[in-house]
């Protein structure tokens, strides 16, 4: 007997495919639903892997649920898309047939450009040295948390996000850590050189040493073939630093290659169109492999929007009851917020407690401190900058204006008046009120 039921298929179990399956349950569609997953791992929150590598909880926290209905193939991975026969032919020799097919691939940790080095860290990438470990994956996780004693001496290679998280789990655990970014100051994507200054300071508060405007050029190993281990890196100006662990955090690069095999036009990531479609109907890229209108965000707010526009068609092909009116995507706004937590070792900027998560403190900790970031945080020549800062508090606050609108800001230590912020500069609208009154704890809703 032949099923009327349509068969969609998600490559991917991480952040995007999850919150498809669960969008597409929750508008009762999940029927038919098969998703194959890389990792041997039930899905779990990327963003709070630092607390697993910091010892602050186990790692079944951070599982997240998974609705009943889809099928879930776990530690296969998916080498082939079979477009002629809609197939995708998997690691494990299965043909999984498709009538939909959602890539949701991800991305895999780049490694720095050092000697004997592969340029990413993924399947059927070189064997890296003894001690050389990404901060990407849970088992890059589960690697790295045995390692982390103290006494250890660690080198975390680059100082964005990934890094000060890396480099904060690691030190909590009483690593002797050094970061290394080749930067002029700390998560210069998102902070200013004034808010990077305190999150620097609470960094070497905690014992982690920091170097800015400092580029890794290679690895010290000793050893050859299988029994290579790190010793050190050299850094550009001929310096070395002995190191147990190091810890490349460079950023990452969307999974392409699965796409590209198929045929699927790739630029920088899979390219899709408003419908989230690739060149072929069938085909549905979501995540950080996808690329929208010369964007790959490699975000999870992005993602989860993804995720929950495309199980609205997938749901709803028709169109809101048959109406035609097809929800599109036109991108997203990407608001960065962490929370910072962690015990206090002092008064001021010094004690800004750091980790990415969910505002779980865990058994021991104190203060919690937050972070949020969003659009444009360097003022330009026509723009208005306004700023708060109390040192005393560990405090600073942000945002600039240009032709009366907020087109981004910083807010570190209070996030009283994030929201307010967030609604201006969404709607691209003139703020409230004063502006100076987005500053206030409150946002000006007193």
């Amino acid at each position: 007997m032949t099923s009327t039921t349509s068969r969609t298929v998600v490559v991917g179990g991480g952040t995007a495919g999850v919150r498809l399956v669960d969008r597409l349950a929750a508008l009762g569609a999940a029927d038919g639903v098969t998703v194959i997953g890389e990792e041997p791992h039930p899905p779990y929150n990327r963003l709070l892997l630092d607390g697993v590598l910091a010892g602050r909880y186990p790692p079944e926290v951070v599982e997240l649920p998974r609705p009943d209905g889809p099928a879930y193939l776990s530690g296969v991975r998916a080498v082939r898309i079979d477009r002629d026969d809609a197939a995708v032919v998997c690691d494990n020799g299965d043909r999984v047939p498709y009538d939909t097919l959602v890539l949701a691939t991800g991305s895999s940790a780049v490694l720095p450009p050092l000697r004997g080095l592969p340029g990413t860290a993924g399947p059927g990438s070189p064997r890296l040295p003894e001690g050389v470990r990404t901060f990407r994956t849970m088992d890059d996780c589960l690697a790295l948390a045995p390692r982390a004693r103290p006494g250890v001496r660690a080198v975390v290679v680059g100082g964005g996000l990934l890094g000060v998280c890396a480099a904060r789990a690691l030190a909590s655990r009483g690593v002797r850590v050094v970061l290394a970014h080749r930067g002029g100051h700390l998560m210069d994507r998102h902070l200013d050189p004034r808010a990077a200054a305190l999150l620097r300071a609470h960094l070497e508060s905690l014992g982690v040493e920091v170097r800015t405007g400092c580029r890794v050029r290679g690895l010290l190993v000793r050893g050859s073939g299988e029994g290579r281990a790190v010793e050190g890196v050299e850094t550009a100006d001929g310096s070395r630093t002995e190191a147990d662990l190091v810890v490349p955090a460079c950023g990452v690069r969307p999974r392409t290659g699965l796409a590209a095999a198929a045929g699927l036009t790739v630029r920088r990531g899979i390219v899709v169109d408003d419908g989230l479609r690739t060149d072929d109907p069938r085909i549905h890229a979501i995540g950080d492999c996808a690329e929208h209108r010369g964007t790959v965000h490699g975000l999870a707010g992005p993602a989860h929007d993804q995720a929950d526009l495309l199980a609205r068609r997938l749901a709803d092909p028709g169109g809101a009851g048959g109406t035609g009116r097809v929800p599109l995507y036109r991108g997203s706004r990407v608001l960065t917020r962490l929370t910072l937590t962690g015990p206090r070792t002092g008064t001021g900027p010094a004690a800004i407690p750091f980790s990415a998560g969910d505002g779980t403190t865990g058994e021991g900790a104190g203060d919690v401190f937050d972070l949020a970031a969003f659009g444009e945080v360097a003022a330009g020549p026509e723009d208005h900058e306004l700023l708060l800062s109390d040192a005393t508090r560990g405090s600073y606050r942000k945002v600039v204006l240009r032709d009366g609108r907020l087109v981004g800001g910083i807010l570190l230590g209070d996030l009283a008046a994030v929201g307010t912020l967030a609604r201006a500069w969404e709607g691209g609208e003139p703020p409230p009120g004063h502006p100076i009154h987005l500053l206030t704890t409150d946002g000006g809703h007193r």
